[in-house]
């Protein structure tokens, strides 16, 4: 019995000790989370690293953590607008911890690149917007395009078919004109991108892999976009691609895509369709006898499931002395048309050396694309909506490769002829034609970035770059298809094409940057010179299938531009900012009296949120207005219009030849031109306003705009005898622009470990059409368009009827003769 006690002591003794200890090895951590202003941060969370122990602060930022396991450990602090940081600690009984977050103003820390320098979004006095590559969107993103659809207030993209990796339509707070380019200038690492598309290229941007973007900026008032003058008239975006890293990194990424079409147009079914036409046509055997026995369901035919894969691999590091980032892509991807297909091979190199004691900087950048392209004919959409349901996709006709085609002695007639009015078959539409082209396309440049010893503040800057483009395709019909009818009747067609664009620059300046402390001001200032040549060329061949006719249309074009640039901030208290710039461009485009255009602009800022009134707010973070107004100019023809201030002679077409004798004879006519064309300008304004609320949890801009256009660059009919054309293109108009913008990001979690944003944004434009020069204007030369007789060689009179000043002019002409009659 005596042992029975014995043990119990024992057992007790031991339980007492071990609870000892237990206890032993817990504590307790207390503390207070304080912002930079040592506010505290009501509702701030601090968990222990690696555990599920975590508080959260008080109204006066205080918390407390028990039953802490002792010893050292890691504490997790995040709060929603702030860094989140991890702080080491001790655990010995009851320890006391201060912890003070840094705002994370994601979105004003942001850096803008706004050409020819840099700025942080919180300090730009223009109207800009920048996407990080965090920010695009995911998913099957086979373009820039699709990777910012959505994401910018004011930024419209307007997807131009549903067809990977095709061209989007992108606009920047509307139009600004009606036949320059309203296009907004890409630039792609300090390389300026043409706007044209050579033909058989689908994407101006496919050379650039999304995979490859840091950030976009987006300049969209004439403050910000001043500094490229001309270029830069229907906004910028400038694309800044990834850069070595401190440690090799390696990243592979594989995404796999299947498409399908959502819905398809609602048809009748082959049933349905017979009884239609049997009510609509009763007792008529000549219209029921065309019917078929086949229930067809033509969209089924010609739409797929369509599978898509994207892989990107990238390796990043750094030398001693050199960070370097190399990265390929494949992209593959079909289209839910079938016979549709995208390919794109991209290359990226990008290399930053430094050199004597990091005085000398070398950006180097290279692109490189390999894009093979396999199109199907659109058309084939149409046609499987209004196909016959009732027929079958052969008929085993040979003449039509067995595919069943409408023939004027009935459908299934071997020897008819097609109705070339009816609607073709749409797998034949697929099947049959051979529509592939192949691009390469390289951009670089290498950039040399200088820091001038002796001056402190002075950088040197010298940026050579290139945009070499080839692209061969081919659009081939087999001959005896319905749908095609030239060069000669039912002879299919077999046409081949290159283009190619060979794009130099040439750019230096220099700027200037000093801290003048004693009287609260920095000054940066920027002048420089560039330099852009422009040389298109290629050549299309068309022929019938079987080549019984050939043509060649060979073409090869250029323009230069040459500018003079400045740009001149101050700054007064990190509070004050005023912001000058102007571009003097020079276009080989335009006559000697037009060729130079200057275009200034000048933008305020003021951070309304570090006045002392607003100290101490608990409800704003930032608030900040801004103003701006300037000029911009616009030269960019469409069509590489590049002469239109002479005349330009062309070769007639073999059907247009003059006759000598029994000889004929291609003739040279020149193209309608004016000599005096100039440059359309347009002046912007614009008031926004930046604000933050409740430590940056929640912020956004609103903007508000006014565009007007003048000098407008518009195509007119012109008088018989004035030109030599009916059409010309001058500056006869203007044109307004107005809207509206609002962005709003809202931080709704942000952890450690992952981070929950909202974006949201809105934008109203409107465009008007102030003035055409018509008829309502005093001494406007119009041409009645009622009148005229076209004619060729054979002919031997055409007039037309000239209103001027309420005076009706008649006006004949022949190659014996003119007659002049008035009042008549």
């Amino acid at each position: 019995m005596k042992q029975i006690y014995f043990f119990r002591y024992i057992f007790l003794l031991l339980f007492i000790c071990l609870s000892a200890t237990v206890m032993a090895q817990t504590g307790t951590i207390t503390g207070r989370v304080i912002d930079e202003s040592s506010l505290p941060l009501p509702g701030a969370t601090v968990t222990i690293k690696g555990t599920t122990l975590s508080a959260a602060a008080d109204v006066n930022g205080y918390f407390k953590l028990s039953n802490a396991p002792s010893g050292a450990h890691v504490l997790v602090v995040s709060f929603i607008g702030y860094e989140p940081i991890e702080q080491p600690v001790t655990v010995n009984g009851t320890i006391n911890v201060s912890l003070q977050l840094k705002s994370s103003s994601v979105i004003l820390n942001q850096v803008a690149v706004i050409g020819y320098g840099t700025v942080k979004k919180s300090d730009a006095t223009g109207a800009i917007d920048v996407v990080t590559a965090k920010d695009l969107n995911k998913g099957a993103v086979n373009s820039v395009q699709d990777a910012i659809s959505g994401k910018l207030a004011g930024v419209t993209v307007t997807s131009n078919s549903g067809a990977p990796g095709n061209t989007s339509t992108i606009r920047i707070r509307g139009i600004t004109s009606l036949n320059a380019s309203t296009d907004p200038l890409i630039v792609v690492d300090g390389v300026p991108l043409s706007n044209e598309v050579p033909g058989g290229s689908a994407n101006i941007l496919t050379t650039i892999n999304p995979d490859d973007i840091e950030n976009i900026t987006v300049l969209k008032d004439a403050s910000a976009t001043a500094i490229f003058g001309s270029r830069g008239s229907s906004g910028v975006i400038m694309i800044t691609t990834k850069r070595g890293t401190k440690k090799l990194t390696i990243n592979y990424n594989t995404t796999a895509s299947l498409s399908v079409i959502p819905k398809e147009v609602p048809v009748y079914n082959a049933q349905q369709f017979r009884d239609i036409v049997n009510e609509t046509y009763p007792g008529q055997t000549a219209v029921s006898s065309l019917l078929g026995n086949a229930n067809t369901d033509w969209q089924k035919q010609i739409y797929q499931n369509a599978f898509g894969n994207d892989q990107n691999l990238s390796i990043s590091g750094s030398t001693k002395t050199m960070p370097y980032r190399v990265s390929v892509g494949y992209d593959n991807a079909d289209g839910i048309l079938k016979t549709y297909n995208f390919q794109r091979t991209t290359l990226g190199v990008n290399l930053d050396p430094s050199f004597f004691h990091n005085t000398l900087t070398v950006h180097v950048n290279l692109k490189g694309l390999y894009n093979p392209n396999n199109f199907a004919d659109q058309a084939a959409i149409g046609s499987a909506v209004n196909y016959d349901p009732t027929q079958s996709i052969y008929n085993g006709n040979t003449r039509y490769r067995g595919y069943t085609t409408w023939a004027t002695a009935g459908n299934t007639n071997i020897n008819g002829d097609p109705v070339t009015l009816a609607t073709a078959n749409p797998v034949a539409r697929l099947d049959e034609t051979d529509n592939k082209s192949t691009s390469r396309r390289s951009i670089g440049n290498v950039q040399f970035d200088y820091k001038i010893p002796g001056i402190d503040g002075l950088r040197a800057n010298l940026n050579l770059g290139y945009d070499y483009q080839y692209t061969f395709g081919l659009n081939n019909v087999l001959d005896n298809t319905p749908w095609i009818s030239l060069p000669v009747a039912l002879g299919g067609q077999k046409n081949t094409y290159n283009t190619g664009n060979h794009n130099a620059l040439a750019e230096f300046y220099l700027n200037y940057k000093k801290d003048l402390k004693s009287i609260k001001s920095v000054i940066d200032v920027t002048g420089g010179y560039s330099f852009s040549d422009f040389y298109t060329y290629g050549n299309s061949v068309n022929a019938d299938y079987n080549e019984t006719q050939v043509k060649t249309f060979p073409y090869k074009t250029d323009y230069k531009l040459i500018s003079f640039f400045g740009r001149a901030n101050y700054t007064f208290d990190d509070k004050y900012e005023l912001t000058f710039t102007i571009r003097d461009d020079g276009t080989s485009r335009f006559g000697p009296q037009y060729r130079f255009g200057v275009f200034p602009a000048g933008a305020f800022s003021w951070k309304i949120m570090d006045e002392d009134f607003m100290k101490g707010s608990t409800v704003f973070s930032n608030l900040k207005l801004r103003l701006g107004y300037g000029t911009t100019g616009q030269q960019d023809l469409t069509g590489n219009n590049n002469y239109p201030y002479q005349a330009v002679f062309v070769q007639s077409d073999p059907s247009s030849r003059y006759q000598f004798g029994n000889t004929f004879y291609y003739t040279l006519r020149p193209n309608p031109y004016d000599a005096g064309i100039k440059w359309e300008s347009t002046t912007t304004s614009n008031v926004g306003i930046d604000f933050g609320f409740f430590n940056n949890r929640l912020t956004g801009s609103i903007d508000g705009y006014y565009k007007k256009t003048s000098n407008l660059l518009n195509v007119v009919t012109v008088p018989a005898l004035t030109n030599f054309g009916s059409t010309v293109l001058e500056n006869v108009g203007s044109m307004e622009n107005k809207g509206a913008e609002l962005a709003l990001n809202a931080i709704i979690i942000s952890q450690t470990d992952w981070h929950w944003r909202l974006g949201y944004n809105v934008s109203f434009n409107k465009n008007k059409i102030l003035n055409l020069v018509g008829s309502n204007q005093p001494g406007y030369v119009q041409v009645n368009p009622n009148s005229g007789i076209s004619g060729t060689t054979s002919g031997d009179i055409q007039y037309n009827t000239i209103l001027l000043a309420n005076l009706s002019i008649l006006i004949m002409f022949s190659s014996r003769f003119m007659i002049k009659t008035e009042n008549q």
